[in-house]
C-alpha cells in the first residue's frame, strides 16, 4: 500500500476553548488536501507522558493499583506521569517510579513511543523498561490527586491480569504485550 509522505492539512483557523492545567481544548477549522472541509476539529492538548514497566531483581513486576475517575474503576497499571518542563522522558520516568513506588536504580531502556489517540490528542507516551530495580524508599511521594497501592506480581499473575482484561490502560497493555512477545513469555 503506497502512502503519500507528510500529507499537509491546512489549518484555516484555530482557537482555544479551554486552557486548564489538565484540560486544554483547541478547536480548528481544517481542510484536507482532497478538499474535505472540517469546520470543527477538536484537539486535546496534554504534556508528554511516561510509564514504566519495572521488574525487580527477583523478577517481580512493580505494578500499582489506582482508581481512575473517567471510568470510575480501579485497575492494575504501571506507574507513570507527566514529563515536566526541562526533563527528558527518561528523567521523568525515573522520578515517577521513585515517587510512586519507592523503587529505582536498575537498567533502563525505552520500549515504545506511542500516541494514546493520535486523532484527538497532541502528546506522546514514552514507555520504559526498568529491569533489576530495587526498593530505595519505603514512603511514597504522591501528588495531591493520587491514591494508589504498590504490588509486586510474578509473571503468571501478570498474564492472568491481561487475560482477564484487568490492565485496561491501553498504552500499558500494549507495552506489556510487546515486552512479553519480544521475550517469548506469552
Amino acid at each position: 500500500m503506497e502512502m503519500k509522505e507528510n500529507t499537509k492539512v491546512e489549518v484555516l483557523s484555530s482557537e482555544y476553548l479551554s486552557r486548564k492545567p489538565w484540560l486544554t481544548v483547541r478547536k480548528e477549522h481544517i481542510c484536507f488536501p482532497n478538499g474535505a472541509d472540517v469546520p470543527e476539529y477538536f484537539i486535546l492538548e496534554y504534556p508528554n507522558w511516561v510509564n514504566i514497566l519495572a521488574i525487580t531483581k527477583d523478577k517481580k513486576f512493580v505494578m500499582i493499583r489506582q482508581y481512575r475517575h473517567g471510568i470510575r474503576e480501579e485497575h492494575f497499571e504501571f506507574c507513570g506521569g507527566v514529563v515536566d518542563d526541562g526533563e527528558t522522558p527518561l528523567e521523568a520516568a525515573q522520578r515517577e517510579l521513585l515517587e510512586e513506588t519507592g523503587y529505582g536504580r536498575g537498567h533502563w531502556k525505552q520500549n515504545l513511543k506511542m500516541s494514546a489517540n493520535p486523532s484527538t490528542t497532541n502528546n506522546w507516551t514514552y514507555n520504559f523498561i526498568a529491569e533489576d530495580v530495587e526498593l530505595l524508599e519505603a514512603d511514597q511521594h504522591l501528588d495531591g490527586g493520587e491514591c494508589l497501592s504498590v504490588h509486586l506480581l510474578n509473571l503468571d499473575e501478570i498474564k492472568a491480569l491481561l487475560a482477564k482484561n484487568e490492565i485496561v490502560q491501553s498504552v500499558h497493555a500494549c507495552a506489556l504485550w510487546k515486552y512479553l512477545a519480544e521475550n517469548h513469555l506469552c
